[in-house]
């Protein structure tokens, strides 16, 4: 037997949001994250939840008691920042920098969702 499911990175992040099933669907629809296990807790809660975005594993659940939503900082590259900047925007995110170049050889931008996770993302061009 593995010691990890089959597909999964050694490290995955893990975010305790407010509103974890709407930050599920926030990814998949600017992401094309693939949902893989959700264990829901009632009333629309998600004590734990994962999903696939490119080659990695995210993990996130509700807040709960002793467990207060953090706002985090998560890094992607993808294939296109901009067009992943227009998805986000569209589906509501908070813009916090529109994408730019800027001289690493990256393009780059950051916005926020609903749930108070930044997502910075980049494509390289250079």
């Amino acid at each position: 037997m593995a010691w990890k499911p089959e597909g999964y990175t050694s490290v995955a992040p893990y975010l305790v949001v407010d509103g974890a099933q709407r930050t599920v669907e926030f990814l998949l629809t600017v992401f094309d994250a693939e949902p893989l296990r959700m264990h829901p807790v009632g009333e629309g809660r998600l004590g734990h939840a994962e999903v696939r975005i490119d080659d990695t594993v995210l993990m996130l659940a509700d807040a709960a008691d002793g467990w207060p939503a953090i706002a985090s900082h998560v890094h992607l590259y993808v294939p296109d920042v901009d067009a992943t900047w227009a998805r986000a925007l569209a589906a509501g995110a908070d813009p916090v920098q529109t994408p730019e170049e800027k001289g690493d050889g990256d393009r780059r931008g950051g916005f926020r969702d609903a749930g108070g996770t930044t997502w910075w993302i980049s494509t390289q061009v250079a």
